[in-house]
């Protein structure tokens, strides 16, 4: 993993408590190598996860740019689950960086963009070989996907995938169902029908969307997107939808 230089950090004043510290600031490279199946992006962008987020080393506010507050994100930083969220020693401390982030969004009724970013703390656990973290945080991801809006044909499918990587293989196998009947356009098919086959075969490993669809099959790193109204784009996992139109049209 590359090191930030010196010209790539600046001091941001903390939305939530208004001390100023170093961050880190991150230009997301071209990805070269196709996604994963759940979208994580393939390299060079894989490694960067690190830089993601910024964090605040006085008050724990972890956001994609501290300087800007998260509506009410400054009582949910205050309360006690979030301060006992940043403090648990027992969990990796970049996964706690986007667990706490999760917590922010989760707390403001932002349940996809809550999942998206507890699903990036299932990909930490994945670098680390932590199974059986990633396996939960699949599934909590999972949890906050199913209690937001109706899902999209991404989400759908990263429901999917995030099911069958925690080994859930029956609930995945009737998701595959529920997205077939709702006849998605061509290449959703085809990634659902290659996921269909990895839960056949019991297969709770990692897959690249190229094994399902034609290159290129590329995800733009979430801060190349911007959102309605705001500076910068959080990894929200509701951005994506001019990307999916390119990969999964149908």
């Amino acid at each position: 993993m590359a090191t930030p230089r010196a010209s790539d950090a600046r001091e941001k004043r903390c939305g939530v408590c208004g001390h100023e510290s170093r961050q880190a600031l991150f230009r997301p490279p071209v990805p070269e190598q196709a996604p994963d199946l759940d979208l994580r992006p393939g390299e060079p962008v894989r490694s960067t996860m690190a830089r993601w987020l910024q964090a605040c080393p006085h008050c724990g506010y972890a956001a994609p740019d501290i300087s800007e507050a998260h509506p009410a994100g400054a009582e949910a930083v205050a309360a006690a689950p979030y301060r006992a969220l940043i403090a648990d020693t027992s969990h990796p401390v970049l996964a706690r960086r986007f667990l706490a982030w999760a917590h922010v969004l989760e707390e403001t009724g932002a349940l996809h963009a809550a999942a998206e970013a507890t699903l990036h703390a299932a990909w930490v656990a994945d670098d680390l070989n932590r199974d059986d973290l990633a396996r939960q945080w699949r599934r909590e991801a999972v949890a906050l996907w199913r209690s937001g809006p109706a899902l999209d044909a991404e989400q759908s499918v990263r429901v999917i995938d995030a099911l069958r990587r925690a080994g859930d293989f029956a609930d995945a196998e009737a998701a595959v169902t529920a997205l077939t009947r709702t006849k998605p356009p061509e290449a959703v098919a085809q990634v659902s029908a290659l996921e269909a086959r990895l839960i056949a075969a019991e297969d709770a490993g990692r897959h690249s969307i190229a094994s399902a669809l034609a290159p290129p099959a590329r995800r733009p790193h979430v801060t190349h997107q911007k959102s309605p109204g705001a500076k910068k784009r959080p990894p929200d996992g509701g951005g994506l939808k001019s990307w999916l139109r390119r990969i999964f049209r149908g």
